[in-house]
């Protein structure tokens, strides 16, 4: 039979402080870190060992090449089969959530992650949903927050400066409370070696980042013993038949009839990234231009500051 195999060359180089001679023997062994990686107060020390496993298993090796101040190269050579054919799977949800469903205690959850953006992510998902939620940046601030407010839930990004979520985890843990508070790890990893580093650090489940909501809300339904009311779909189609989107003239029409000024502090807004003021000034928006407040509302939700001001270029000074 004809051969389809391949051979795959990746190489990967940054200019980061480089590795020094003496370290490169150790570079591979579990838990060990370098001299700026101990310096950064990040990482694990796993990265490296996992990574050449991975390549090993595929039937690779990793090399490196580096020096102190210019930079490291890592590169390894692997086989693989070519395929004619790519089946794509929808992992759409067939029935989106809509929010809690009513009768349910006031379920308070805490978002942990360093990056304001992915907090804020998180925090207009949920509280849409119905949960009570609270943000903290670091691990030292979840700790804290998780002591005065006794969130039911945490979801705990594990990479962050001051206390990552490894520690803040184990510290939350210890406790007798810390028991039932129940903490969901966020991890940009896509190894599955790494279920196991943060179920030991004590965390009861995890999700990996960019996460779909779907998968996240299930989760947090699935630990808690949350309801739901989910959308029906036939409701949607009829609602869709009866009430046809507009078209893009339509909608710059509308954003026309605005005044100048609410035009332009959208623009800035947009340009800020501040969802919670564009929020306010959709709550401007006369009913009867409600297909425009419904499209920056998407756009909003979506964190499409881009589309916003795309928007407002193109539409407002043609």
């Amino acid at each position: 039979p004809e051969d389809t195999s391949t051979n795959l060359y990746f190489e990967v180089t940054d200019a980061g402080p480089g590795i020094a001679d003496d370290e490169l023997d150790t570079l591979f062994e579990a838990f060990t870190q370098t001299a700026s990686g101990r310096q950064s107060h990040e990482g694990t020390g796993l990265g490296l060992p996992i990574s050449r496993q991975f390549v090993r298993l595929m039937g690779g090796e990793m090399e490196i090449r580096s020096q102190l101040g210019e930079g490291t190269t890592f590169q390894f050579h692997i086989r693989a089969r070519c395929s004619d054919k790519i089946a794509i799977v929808s992992e759409a949800p067939d029935r989106p959530i809509r929010h809690l469903a009513p009768d349910q205690p006031q379920y308070r959850i805490l978002a942990v992650d360093d990056v304001r953006e992915s907090r804020l992510l998180l925090s207009n998902l949920l509280e849409a949903i119905g949960f009570a939620v609270r943000e903290a940046a670091n691990g030292q601030e979840a700790v804290e927050l998780w002591e005065q407010w006794e969130p039911h839930l945490i979801l705990m990004d594990m990479r962050m400066p001051v206390m990552d979520g490894y520690a803040a985890t184990r510290q939350i843990k210890s406790h007798l409370k810390g028991q039932a508070t129940v903490v969901v790890a966020l991890t940009a990893s896509a190894f599955e070696e790494n279920r196991s580093i943060v179920l030991s650090a004590g965390c009861d489940d995890f999700v990996r980042k960019p996460f779909r909501e779907d998968v996240l809300l299930e989760k947090i339904g699935q630990h808690l013993g949350v309801r739901y009311v989910y959308e029906e779909p036939a409701g949607e189609e009829a609602a869709a038949a009866a009430d046809p989107a507009p078209d893009s003239d339509t909608i710059e029409s509308l954003l026309l009839q605005m005044p100048e000024e609410w035009i332009e502090q959208l623009k800035a807004e947009a340009l800020k990234g501040s969802d919670d003021r564009i929020f306010q000034l959709i709550a401007d928006i006369p009913d009867d231009r409600r297909p425009l407040a419904q499209l920056l509302e998407e756009w909003t939700t979506d964190f499409r500051f881009d589309r916003i001001i795309e928007f407002i270029e193109q539409r407002h000074h043609e």
